[in-house]
């Protein structure tokens, strides 16, 4: 069974950073990409950013410069800076992992519980 736990949500004022954390465990043979969603109320999910294993990045247009993805592949973990923040970055954030768990194994989709981020003055 594999988890994703994050961490680092909270409370922040404009302009303000914060940096989200997660930790893929259990049973994993690789994992590949790993990235970031979020959530509004009342929005659909989106993809804010993803990182393939060798470091290959992609970011949605709204936080492009101001957000940077990076991970650990020897800790199975990944990271969210967010510099620069703005009310529209509220939402609940997602960590996401494609796991493989045996060598000849498929990539299966995995989430974590979600870190709220909640930007206000």
């Amino acid at each position: 069974q594999v988890q994703l736990v994050e961490s680092g949500g909270g409370l922040v004022q404009p302009g303000g950073s914060l940096r989200l954390s997660c930790a893929a465990s259990g049973s994993i043979f690789s994992i590949n990409p790993m990235g970031w969603y979020r959530q509004a109320p009342g929005k659909q999910r989106e993809s804010v950013a993803t990182i393939t294993s060798g470091g290959f990045t992609n970011y949605a247009d709204s936080v492009k410069g101001r957000f940077t993805i990076s991970r650990d592949n020897a800790r199975n973990t990944v990271y969210l800076q967010m510099n620069s923040l703005k009310p529209e970055d509220t939402a609940v954030y997602y960590c996401n992992a494609g796991v493989v768990v045996t060598p000849k194994g498929i990539s299966r989709d995995q989430w974590g519980q979600g870190t709220q981020v909640t930007v206000s003055s």
